[in-house]
């Protein structure tokens, strides 16, 4: 469908990782539930679908410090593509013992047999996959590769001539590691394909995709591990400097991430080839892109790698003016929308306005304090973003269930209604905002409590699992919010 701005009229969407699909084996992915719920989301009226990142995740299946910045996430592969293209059997589901995601990577191993014996149709298909992706998909799947030869182990603890990439040494692996290699690069082809499909989906039904660009990258990624150069790390590989957020009302030390940082000036040089390589790759898969972090881009707080906590770190410029522009020197106009949530500066403000970026505003911080909360709804304007909250606050009623009696009193105080109809309540707040975009998260529209919540920042454990089930949809959902959505104009 032709993009022109999300912006340019009213809409509404809802917030899911696919991971929280419904379906088999461990987490949800691209097949019959994802089509299932895009038929939902027409039905109910939706326009805009927010999937947040689908990069490879490590063990904590966080999406925001993926494996690769360009690369899909193998978990999301559905199997259902692969048996009606014969090249899977059919079979009884996992062995005895075996969880979800190692019985996904053995059906995937046996599709790539059944693709060499019975895929001539798309053999041309895959050879111009991996020439068109060979820039990043080379250096991902040869660290894939590595990386599963020593257990799974971080780069840096790599030995050190595959740590630091020594030629010679590189061509042996990739020879020895040759299967593997070829294996995860057909896993990257499944994965596109499929992306590619569902998107298609999407867009004929006249539903936007809504994709998240983490500032920072991974350590442990191919990205850091192929391109070196791009950050700040001394001549080992090893961290010099690492990002967080200072000190705040919510944490005396601050918050320490543990990503390196970029080496701007590097970028610079370059004319941040990097990031347009980047940006390439999520437009092919997104109508609209969130960066996550934006401050960063203005000024980000640079912490000693050895440092125990954040608190010792200080700010540094960022050339996010000089980055906006050379992006959209090259792509034109950019569907992007800045996260500017928490503490932000004048000049952060600045940057987002100055390249029209929509921010976002969150009604779960809007009540409890006073008349200038940023976040009560009179304060909203056009070009920004509505949420009740998003993937890392907790459910709508789980936050209700959580507030002490005085933000039930101002919230009550200034939206009127009662205790029993949240967490409808909030989202009509939503929905009536004059923000031209409202985004509901799936637990909100089905009324779950805090048991259902997806992320808990500063929690590395348990996150990231949550899934819905179709008995939870009820007959009514439909009907009810394409009454909402034309009641608030945002069909």
């Amino acid at each position: 469908m032709s993009m022109a701005s999300p912006f340019e009229r009213r809409r509404a969407g809802l917030l899911l990782h696919p991971t929280s699909l419904p379906g088999h084996y461990d987490n949800g992915d691209l097949g019959p539930n994802a089509y299932r719920f895009l038929d939902l989301m027409a039905a109910c009226g939706f326009t805009v679908w927010q999937t947040l990142p689908l990069g490879p995740p490590h063990e904590d299946l966080s999406p925001y410090s993926a494996q690769s910045v360009h690369a899909g996430n193998p978990r999301l592969i559905a199997l259902e593509p692969l048996l009606e293209a014969g090249w899977l059997q059919p079979d009884n589901g996992p062995q005895l013992g075996e969880d979800g995601w190692a019985y996904r990577q053995r059906r995937l191993i046996e599709a790539y047999q059944g693709f060499q014996a019975h895929g001539a149709a798309e053999r041309d298909a895959y050879i111009i996959f991996q020439r068109h992706h060979a820039h990043w998909l080379d250096d991902y799947a040869l660290y894939q590769a590595i990386r599963a030869a020593h257990r799974q182990k971080a780069w840096c603890e790599w030995p050190r001539e595959l740590r630091d990439r020594h030629p010679d040494t590189l061509i042996s692996v990739r020879e020895e590691y040759a299967p593997v290699i070829a294996q995860r690069k057909f896993e990257q082809f499944l994965f596109f394909q499929q992306w590619t499909r569902l998107k298609q989906y999407a867009n004929q039904r006249n539903i936007l995709i809504f994709g998240d660009i983490p500032l920072f990258v991974g350590y442990d990624s191919a990205d850091v591990w192929a391109q070196r150069e791009a950050f700040l790390l001394d001549q080992e590989g090893r961290r010099e400097v690492v990002a967080g957020v200072p000190p705040d009302y919510f944490s005396a030390t601050g918050q320490l991430w543990g990503n390196p940082h970029y080496d701007w000036e590097a970028m610079r040089q370059t004319g941040f080839q990097w990031w347009k390589a980047r940006i390439r790759t999520q437009l092919t898969q997104f109508d609209l892109l969130r960066i996550d972090h934006f401050r960063g881009l203005e000024a980000y707080w640079e912490v000693p790698a050895q440092a125990e906590t954040a608190a010792h770190g200080r700010w540094q410029p960022a050339p996010g003016d000089e980055l906006l522009k050379s992006l959209r020197e090259e792509f034109g106009r950019l569907p992007l929308v800045a996260e500017d949530l928490g503490i932000i500066t004048p000049e952060v403000e600045a940057l987002r306005d100055a390249h029209g970026l929509p921010g976002m505003k969150v009604l779960h911080f809007a009540f409890g304090g006073d008349a200038n909360n940023p976040y009560l709804p009179h304060h909203h304007i056009r070009n920004t973003v509505v949420y009740t909250g998003t993937h890392d606050n907790n459910t709508t009623l789980g936050w209700f269930n959580e507030l002490d009696a005085g933000t039930r009193n101002h919230l009550f105080d200034y939206l009127g209604g009662k205790p029993e109809q949240m967490p409808e309540l909030l989202v009509r707040t939503a929905l009536t905002s004059v923000a031209r975009l409202a985004i509901i998260p799936m637990q909100d529209v089905l009324a779950l409590d805090g048991e259902h919540r997806m992320n808990q920042p500063g929690i590395a454990e348990g996150c990231w699992r949550w899934r819905f089930r179709w008995e939870q949809v009820g007959p009514q959902i439909a009907g009810h919010y394409r009454h909402l959505l034309e009641l608030y104009g945002r069909t």
